[in-house]
């Protein structure tokens, strides 16, 4: 489970980079721009990633037999992990983007 949180985590983050590098790449230079553009372009695709997963983990949460007592708890735990990943790559990831990129351009001038 926890695999599966770490790998739509990552997957997510690597989605919208590659997409404000893209932007970027095609001319794009007000990063302002480039990071609102990207995170509206990739809503879509970020959300049915981690909804897709939760999904996965809905049955072992509901799960009431045998085992239940395991299950439930990891289960919800991931749900929980995937929902906030989710709203950390939609909020902290765009801000770390502009932050450390800021920082590149003022180094290489």
């Amino acid at each position: 489970g926890f695999i599966a949180l770490f790998g739509v985590a990552v997957l997510n983050g690597i989605v919208l980079i590659g997409e404000f590098n893209r932007l970027r790449q095609a001319g794009v230079t007000d990063m302002n721009d480039v990071v609102l553009t990207g995170t509206a372009t990739r809503l879509r695709p970020v959300l049915m990633t981690a909804f897709v997963a939760s999904l996965g983990f809905l049955p072992m949460a509901l799960a009431t037999g045998a085992g239940a007592e395991v299950q439930r708890p990891l289960a919800t735990v991931v749900i929980g992990g995937l929902i906030t990943s989710t709203l950390l790559t939609r909020l902290v990831l765009p801000c770390l983007y502009i932050y450390f990129e800021k920082g590149l351009s003022t180094k290489k001038s």
